[in-house]
């Protein structure tokens, strides 16, 4: 049967091949002509049959060959695939070079903070020791000098370095190196060192050595402040049981509208003493009032030093060690370092510093104050506990329109999202910020008129007050410019003896040691 179906196949074939032209000749020269006959061979039907088979055992061939690429292509496929999956990706979100495991787990983000500062001072004239009575810390006598005649100039305020990222998904660390510093560059520091575990949602424990959160205006990260500096009276605050580099040991939490944290501290890293200090730092954030343009910020925030470092061997009967605690600040500016309100070294049980918090936003419009009050507790000691306050108030208006953004973790204020870039093809702005903010910081303790002797309990660590204008600029989220304007009012009496040093260093008890001057600056910055 097979053989008679090819064989009819073949004559089908043969009738095509060999008659289809002659047959169409035909028609074309007469309508009524009749088909030809055709006849074939038996040659011929068979020569066809075999060219059959032929064609028949190829096609199978191919079929089978093509079968065989296609099951070998998927494989590869697969393989590759599979390549691709277990390769760590890597990516450049806001030009910081991040590595991530292909299921996350596991991520290593390069951190860097570069902040180049300059100033000039306007101040009057310096004169000599003897006639020119303006001071600086007590005691010494460098700064007796700088005092006088402020340094214009540049300094480099951070210059960090180091990695952070995820482990095992609930783990998470932070190593960052600072070689920047406050008047002068430092020769390198450890600024983080910490490891975190986030896996008692909402609960998150950190342990190491790292800057703890001490207020609202510390809950802003510094590479996004209003200012090129802290207000000094956050910043006495947060140097107290808190600071950059400080070992600690954390639990912290946070909802849709509030934040909760806790943390026992010790010594700053590179401080050295017999008994370490021993610290706590609490701080509650709530947001009793929001809507998608407008907010409202209320906070309150301790700071304890509950032992201070000890100076010396814990010598029973000799009283044990000094453990002093000094109190004094920079002017709102590190270009120079001279710190110009003091009160000098006082042997204390501990220090506690109380803060208020209240912050609000409405659209691109931001406001933020704080208030503290810090108690020093004397150590053997019949003279009276002084005590000290500061507070400020700051307000920020987004001239671009960008609405500085709430962190209801960190509980405070970042810095604009930087939607349009700066681009002078598309004329983009950036962003650009007009903020202002007064600030007060009183370190005197019943310190008398001038002119007249320190009583035996009193303190003349003196008041600073500033007034700061500022004007911000990012052009992207990397880059930043900050240009400040100050006006510094510094009213202190001179303790008088010898607290500035021998001579001429002392100005005589009462003497007006403060000043009045003013001060340009900008800061250029690039992080990632």
């Amino acid at each position: 049967m097979r053989m008679s179906g090819r064989i009819l196949g073949a004559s089908a074939v043969a009738v095509l091949l060999c008659g289809a032209a002659p047959a169409a000749l035909a028609q074309e020269a007469t309508a009524t002509a009749k088909p030809q006959p055709v006849t074939v061979s038996q040659e011929q039907l068979l020569a066809l049959v075999g060219r059959l088979d032929a064609l028949e055992k190829r096609n199978e061939e191919l079929e089978g060959q093509i079968q065989d690429l296609k099951v070998q292509a998927s494989g590869n496929v697969s393989a590759i695939r599979g390549q691709i999956a277990s390769q760590p990706t890597v990516s450049l979100a806001n030009g910081r070079p991040t590595i991530s495991s292909p299921d996350g787990r596991f991520t290593a983000s390069l951190r860097g903070i570069v902040q180049l500062d300059a100033a000039k001072y306007d101040q009057h004239d310096p004169g000599p020791l003897a006639t020119d009575f303006r001071r600086g810390s007590l005691g010494d006598a460098g700064e007796a000098d700088h005092a006088r005649d402020l340094s214009d100039g540049t300094n480099f305020r951070r210059v960090r370095f180091g990695i952070e990222g995820k482990a095992w998904g609930d783990w998470s660390y932070n190593l960052l190196f600072d070689f920047g510093g406050a008047g002068v560059e430092d020769p390198g520091k450890i600024n983080n060192a910490y490891i975190e575990y986030a896996g008692f949602n909402p609960v998150k424990l950190r342990v190491g050595a790292y800057a703890q959160t001490t207020s609202l205006e510390d809950a802003t990260p510094n590479t996004s402040s209003l200012f090129l500096e802290r207000p000094a009276a956050a910043e006495l605050v947060r140097g107290l049981a808190g600071g950059d580099g400080r070992v600690g040991a954390s639990a912290f939490a946070s909802g849709e509208r509030w934040s909760l944290a806790g943390t026992v501290t010790g010594n700053t890293i590179g401080v050295s003493s017999f008994d370490e200090q021993l610290g706590f730092i609490g701080r509650a954030t709530f947001v009793p009032y929001r809507t998608a343009d407008a907010l409202i910020h209320v906070g309150a925030n301790l700071n304890w030093v509950i032992n201070p470092a000890a100076t010396g061997p814990d010598v029973t009967a000799a009283g044990g060690a000094a453990t002093p605690v000094r109190l004094r600040e920079r002017p709102e500016l590190r270009v120079d370092g001279t710190r110009l309100v003091d009160t000098g070294s006082l042997d204390a049980d501990g220090v506690v510093a109380y803060g208020l918090e209240l912050g609000g936003q409405v659209k691109q419009f931001t406001v933020s104050s704080e208030y503290f009050r810090i108690n020093v507790d004397r150590r053997n000691s019949v003279l009276a506990d002084p005590h000290f306050d500061g507070w400020y108030v700051a307000g920020a208006w987004t001239l671009t329109g960008q609405p500085r953004r709430y962190n209801t973790a960190a509980g405070g204020f970042d810095a604009p999202k930087i939607d349009k870039p700066f681009d002078l093809k598309t004329r983009a702005l950036g962003v650009w910020e007009l903020a202002a903010r007064y600030s007060d910081l009183n370190l005197d303790y019943a310190p008398g008129s001038p002119g007249t002797p320190t009583l035996a309990s009193a303190i003349r660590g003196g008041e600073q007050k500033i007034v700061t204008v500022g004007l911000n600029w990012y052009p992207n989220s990397n880059v930043r410019f900050l240009a400040d304007y100050q006006h510094v009012d510094v009213d202190r009496l001179s303790p008088g003896g010898t607290a500035f040093g021998a001579g001429a260093l002392t100005p005589p008890a009462g003497a007006q040691v403060g000043q009045t001057y003013s001060v340009w600056s900008l800061r250029t910055q690039y992080a990632f």
